[in-house]
This record gives C-alpha cells, sequence and structure tokens, in this order.
C-alpha cells in the first residue's frame, strides 16, 4: 500500500501574471521549484487563498530568479492576478518512508521571494 503525502508546497504565493489563451498549467519560477523539489510537468494542487478556489494542473518552468506565477489557460477563469495562493505537489510512499518523510515548504513573501 501506498500512502499521498504532501511533498512540496509553495505558500502564499502571489500570483503575477493571468493567460487566458494559453494551452494550460501553470508557470513557476525555475528557483522556486528548486527550492521545494518541483519538476517540470508535475501535478500540483492550486489553493487560492483569496477566494477559495482549488484546482489542479501541471506545472512549466518561468525565467529563474524573477519571481513569477503566472497562471495560464483555463485556471485563468478561477485565479486572478494578485490572488495568493497555495501550491502544493505530492507524492506516493510506502508506509516506512512516510514515517521518515518531510515535505519540503517554503513560505513567500508579497513579492514571491523565499522568506524561510
Amino acid at each position: 500500500m501506498f500512502l499521498k503525502l504532501m511533498k512540496s508546497k509553495l505558500h502564499r504565493a502571489t500570483v503575477t501574471e493571468t493567460k487566458l489563451h494559453y494551452p494550460g498549467s501553470i508557470a513557476i519560477d525555475s528557483a522556486l521549484m528548486e527550492a521545494v523539489g518541483i519538476i517540470p510537468y508535475e501535478n500540483v494542487l492550486i489553493a487560492d487563498l483569496t477566494n477559495g478556489n482549488r484546482l489542479e494542473t501541471y506545472v512549466v518552468p518561468a525565467q529563474p530568479n524573477m519571481g513569477e506565477i503566472i497562471i495560464l489557460g483555463a485556471a485563468a477563469q478561477l485565479i486572478e492576478k494578485n490572488d495568493i495562493v497555495i501550491i502544493i505537489a505530492f507524492g506516493y510512499f510506502t508506509p516506512e518512508e512516510a514515517k521518515k518523510h518531510k515535505p519540503k515548504v517554503v513560505v513567500l513573501d508579497e513579492k514571491d521571494a523565499i522568506k524561510n
């Protein structure tokens, strides 16, 4: 049996842009992706603290160290520029692995720079 646990989290990211007419996903500053171990095309859950919407999509890398969090495609109907979001990636672990697992969590400031 495998257990689904939080693997990575970018907490309180500020959406810098939305692009409705794009084939879907979220672009995240690649340095932020690296900080929490999210890889390109990985599935993530996005929870919008501003309006309560939640959705799943996949990640594409944005330029490093620019602080970009860009909502792409249909998700731009649910999340707007300047919304505060939590981006969570999950992994599957055996019970033994789960006991030792420590998720990578990064808290961001209002400019999407790492606070912790």
